[in-house]
């Protein structure tokens, strides 16, 4: 197991227990705590602690379609369990794998600019997920954030104004978050992301290109 130094703060690994997360953040959640073994035990026990609220609770009337509505969620595509651990090789861990169909070689990336390239794994309409690939030594343009904004790291490292993130590590922006994270000399730096709004780009080029490259 990899040493993660930046863990998911408690109020979304509670919001990934009961069920009340977007799709697109489950996605981050199952991924980082596949990496993690600190978060999968504070996971355990916030699941256990919901399973013992649900025996205090009564019984409650169903609707009368209430089996059909339970069996066609579990016949789509639910999202993959998040207690798998990470495989011995390769870059995904087995949530990730199982979203993407196969590890990194069968990602289709998009280039949006300056060697970047994204592919993106998830769009609803309460938030998006995608992976992003950039080269070592480059830096993202300087943006803010709308909303709440995901960042697990898979490969290599990068840095901003404030810290330093790596494999395992978790970043979670907020609109109070200003920053333009640069990938570190070596591997290149490859993030899984999840959004529930747009960036907002300091410069016009940025801005210009963000409704073509959906960020």
């Amino acid at each position: 197991m990899i040493d993660v130094n930046h863990q998911i703060p408690d109020d979304l690994l509670m919001g990934y227990a009961a069920g009340a997360l977007p799709e697109a953040f489950d996605l981050v959640v199952a991924t980082h705590v596949s990496l993690s073994d600190e978060a999968r035990a504070r996971l355990e026990s916030y699941e256990a602690i919901g399973g013992g609220v649900l025996e205090t609770i009564g019984l409650a009337d169903l609707d009368a379609h209430s089996l059909e509505a339970t069996l066609a969620r579990i016949t789509g595509d639910p999202m993959p369990e998040m207690t798998e651990i990470a495989p011995a090789t390769g870059v995904f861990p087995a949530p990730l794998r199982q979203m993407v169909g196969g590890d990194l070689d069968t990602v289709k990336w998009r280039p949006v600019g300056m060697g970047v390239k994204q592919c993106v794994l998830h769009t609803g309409k309460d938030a998006s997920a995608r992976l992003l690939y950039i080269p070592a030594g480059q830096a993202m343009p300087m943006h803010s954030h709308r909303g709440t904004e995901m960042t697990l790291v898979l490969q290599g490292a990068y840095a901003d104004e404030e810290d330093r993130f790596a494999r395992g590590d978790i970043e979670i922006a907020n609109a109070e978050t200003h920053h333009t994270p640069t990938a570190e000399p070596g591997a290149d730096c490859i993030c899984l992301i999840a959004t529930d709004a747009p960036l907002k780009f300091d410069g016009i080029l940025p801005r210009i290109a963000q409704p073509f490259v959906g960020i």
